[in-house]
């Protein structure tokens, strides 16, 4: 079977988060769905005609390219996915590794809102993504729960890493650095546990930034302590 000429294709929008770093994000879309993203579109996509009827939906696609991921050109059929202890291999093809033969990911997201802005045109405000700031986005597609939905799906061994929430504790002097609407936003994150599931050294300060601060923390047990919030300058 002869293999077809590759299909460039470039970025339509991009994606403005909390998130500058990859470290924190949450490893699924609407696992904390109270994150607000910005899709923001490059200038030749802004016109309102290709959102016509877009607010009739409730849920979006988004399909986005790992821009920080790092890869070899070779294929690697199988990967050590962080939430099985980085010590089990699976294929690729069973996981959401970014390290893919293509780097393209996929997030089911709430739509919130269109916002005009003289700026950036109509941006749109979606809930619940899993998205670096400045992720390039492929496409945008409405979730259609007719035949997006199945309700009797199997997920595989997957299913058994779905409840890894750890309780926290943050300080309410700490807490009340951040702005108020970005609050409950970090307790959220941090609850999802975003350290890898093969560090468990109670010891150790973990630190990502997040809406403009950085964020460290410890972790005995099951119980995440929030150490310091401190601007990034």
């Amino acid at each position: 079977m002869n293999k077809p000429s590759p299909t460039p294709f470039s970025p339509i929008a991009v994606a403005r988060t909390d998130f500058a770093e990859k470290f924190g994000i949450p490893r699924q879309s609407g696992r904390v769905d109270s994150l607000v993203a910005r899709i923001v579109f490059y200038p030749e996509y802004r016109n309102d005609d290709a959102l016509r009827g877009i607010e009739g939906y409730s849920h979006l696609w988004l399909l986005w390219h790992f821009s920080e991921t790092r890869q070899g050109d070779a294929f690697r059929p199988t990967v050590r996915p962080p939430r099985l202890g980085g010590n089990r291999a699976q294929g690729v093809f069973a996981t959401r590794s970014p390290f893919r033969p293509n780097p393209i990911g996929l997030s089911s997201v709430r739509l919130l809102g269109l916002e005009k802005t003289e700026k950036e045109g109509t941006v749109l405000l979606v809930g619940g993504a899993d998205l670096l700031d400045g992720t390039p986005i492929f496409d945008v597609k409405p979730y259609l729960p007719s035949t997006d939905a199945h309700p009797d799906a199997v997920g595989g061994f997957a299913d058994a890493f779905t409840d890894y929430r750890l309780s926290v504790r943050c300080d309410d002097a700490l807490l009340a650095r951040l702005p108020e609407n970005k609050r409950e936003d970090l307790l959220a994150v941090l609850a999802e546990d975003p350290r890898p599931a093969y560090q468990e050294d109670p010891d150790r300060i973990y630190g990502f930034p997040f809406a403009g601060f950085e964020i460290k923390f410890s972790v005995l047990d099951r119980e995440l302590t929030v150490t310091d919030i401190i601007p990034i300058k």
